[in-house]
C-alpha cells in the first residue's frame, strides 16, 4: 500500500460535491472537524497526494468509498497518520517571502513543512535535530493541545528522513477503540501499524505464537528485532503522537511504556537496537504510576514547548505583513497570551481582512467572535467531563486552587490552564472571561 494516495481525476467533481452535501460549506470547516490542515483538504479535493490515513478519514466523513476513488500509484514520502511533505529548499522559502504571492494558511492542525508561518522556538529545534542523529535516541515532547507538538514532530521526522533513516509517525488518537481491549491486542496493533507505515508485509501472527510463552511484550520486541529492523536494514525513527490516549488503560500503559523503556536501554548495548530512535509526544504530565526504572518519561531529551514570546509574535506579524508594532502585540497578548493557535488564528483573520484588532478586543467572547468555534469546542470537552467543568468553574469564578492533581493535569493538557509555581491559573484572559459566563 503506498503511503500517500490521490483522488482519481474522474472522481474529483464527485468528492467536491460531497463537501456541501455533508454540511461542510468551506474546506476549513472540514479541516477543523478532522483537526488536520486546510492544505491537506485542498490537496484531497483537487487530486493531489495526501497521506493514506488522512485520505481514508476524509472519505469516511464525506461518505465516500475510498477504494473506489483512490489512485494507489502515488508514492510520496509521508509519515503514517500525518500530512507531511518533503521540505522546501531554502531558496524556495526565500522566494515565498517576497511580496504577497504566498497564500494564507488557516491555522488548523500541523503547520506544513514548507510553510512560511512556522515559528521556531530556538534552541528547541536545534537540540532535537542534534539528538535524533544519535543511535538509540529518545526525545520526549510535552505541551498542551494546539501548542505545536505535531508540527515539531513532523520536522524531526523530516530531519531524520533527510539523514537516510526510515521515519514514520503513529497517531494514537487514530487507533480504534477495540485496540485498547488488552495489552496483547494493543501490542499486536502497534507492530502491525509500524509495519503498515513502512510498507512491509504483515507477519505479526507468525511471531505471536511466542506471546503464550514469553508474553506479548517479548513477542513485540522479537517482531522488531527479528523482522522489522532487519527488513528495512537502516535506522528507524518512530514518532509516537498523542500517547496520552494510553494513560486511560492501566494494563496497557504498564506493559507498553515498560517496553519502550526496555527498547531504549537495549539501544545502549546492542547494535540492532541502536537503529531505533523514538520521539514520544504527549499533552499532559505523566500522572499514571510507573516504576522509575520502567518509565520512558525520565530518560532521553525532554522538550516542553513554551508559548510564543513577544519577539516570536512580532516575527509572525511580519510574515502576515501587518503594520503592527509592540503596542498591538501587547494588546493581543493581554487577551490570548502567547498561545500559538490563538495567535495565528487572530493574525490570519486580520490579514484576510475579516476583522480588525479593535473589533476582536471588543467582541472576543461573543457568538460572532473569531474565537467562537474554538471556545465552543473547549466548552464541549468540559461538559463531557463534569469534574473538569466544575474545577474550571471554581478556578475562574472563585479563584479556587484546591483542584485534584489529575484534574489539573487534564485541564492543562486541554490547554485551558497554566502552572505558575504551585498555583494553577487560566491560560489566558480569553478563557477566563468566557468561562465565567459559560459554565
Amino acid at each position: 500500500m503506498p503511503r500517500s494516495v490521490r483522488v482519481r481525476p474522474e472522481f474529483i467533481s464527485q468528492v467536491k460535491s460531497a463537501l456541501p452535501r455533508n454540511g461542510y460549506i468551506r474546506q476549513t470547516d472540514l479541516a477543523e472537524h478532522l483537526q488536520i490542515s486546510q492544505s491537506t483538504i485542498s490537496s484531497f479535493l483537487n487530486g493531489r497526494a495526501v497521506d493514506y490515513l488522512n485520505f481514508r478519514e476524509i472519505c469516511r466523513v464525506l461518505g465516500l468509498e475510498w477504494q473506489d476513488i483512490a489512485d494507489l500509484t502515488t508514492d510520496l514520502t509521508v509519515a503514517n497518520g500525518k500530512d507531511i511533505f518533503s521540505s522546501a529548499t531554502e531558496n524556495n522559502k526565500e522566494t515565498q517571502e517576497i511580496g504577497l504571492s504566498h497564500s494564507l494558511e488557516y491555522p488548523s492542525g500541523q503547520v506544513p513543512l514548507d510553510s512560511l508561518f512556522y515559528i521556531k522556538r530556538s534552541p528547541i529545534e536545534e537540540r532535537c535535530y542534534e539528538q535524533i542523529h544519535k543511535p538509540g535516541a529518545l526525545i520526549r515532547i510535552k505541551a498542551p493541545r494546539q501548542m505545536g507538538k505535531t508540527s515539531l514532530l513532523a520536522r524531526i521526522i523530516d530531519k531524520s528522513h533527510s539523514q537516510g533513516d526510515c521515519a514514520v509517525i503513529l497517531d494514537f488518537q487514530l487507533a480504534a477503540q477495540q485496540v485498547f481491549v488488552n495489552s496483547d491486542k494493543f501490542l499486536r496493533w502497534f507492530c502491525g501499524s509500524v509495519g503498515l507505515a513502512l510498507n512491509i508485509p504483515n507477519q505479526v501472527d507468525e511471531y505471536w505464537d511466542l506471546a503464550e510463552i514469553v508474553g506479548s511484550s517479548m513477542a513485540c520486541k522479537a517482531y522488531f528485532e527479528e523482522y522489522l529492523l532487519p527488513t528495512i536494514n537502516q535506522p528507524l525513527t518512530l514518532g509516537l503522537d498523542e500517547v496520552d490516549k494510553v494513560f486511560e488503560y492501566p494494563e496497557i500503559y504498564r506493559d507498553f511504556f515498560g517496553l519502550l523503556r526496555a527498547l531504549h536501554e537495549e539501544g545502549k548495548r546492542r547494535e540492532i537496537w541502536k537503529k531505533l530512535r523514538l520521539v514520544i509526544v504527549h499533552s499532559t504530565e505523566v500522572y499514571v504510576p510507573l516504576d522509575i526504572n520502567q518509565s520512558p518519561f525520565n530518560v532521553g531529551l525532554a522538550v516542553e514547548l513554551p508559548e510564543f514570546n513577544n519577539q516570536q509574535i512580532l516575527d509572525l506579524v511580519q510574515k502576515y505583513q501587518l503594520d503592527w508594532d509592540e503596542t498591538e502585540v501587547d494588546k493581543l497578548m493581554m487577551l490570548v497570551g502567547g498561545h500559538p493557535f490563538l495567535v495565528r488564528l487572530t493574525l490570519y483573520n486580520i490579514a484576510n481582512g475579516n476583522v480588525t484588532l479593535t473589533q476582536i478586543l471588543e467582541n472576543h467572547i461573543s457568538s460572532s467572535s473569531i474565537y467562537a468555534d474554538h471556545l465552543r469546542r473547549q466548552s464541549l470537552i468540559l461538559t463531557q467531563q463534569p469534574e473538569l467543568a466544575n474545577a474550571m468553574k471554581d478556578l475562574v469564578i472563585n479563584n479556587s486552587a484546591k483542584i485534584p492533581t489529575v484534574t489539573k493535569f487534564k485541564l492543562h493538557s486541554i490547554g485551558l490552564v497554566k502552572f505558575q509555581g504551585d498555583s494553577v491559573l487560566p491560560r489566558c484572559n480569553l478563557y477566563s472571561q468566557y468561562f465565567q459566563i459559560n459554565l
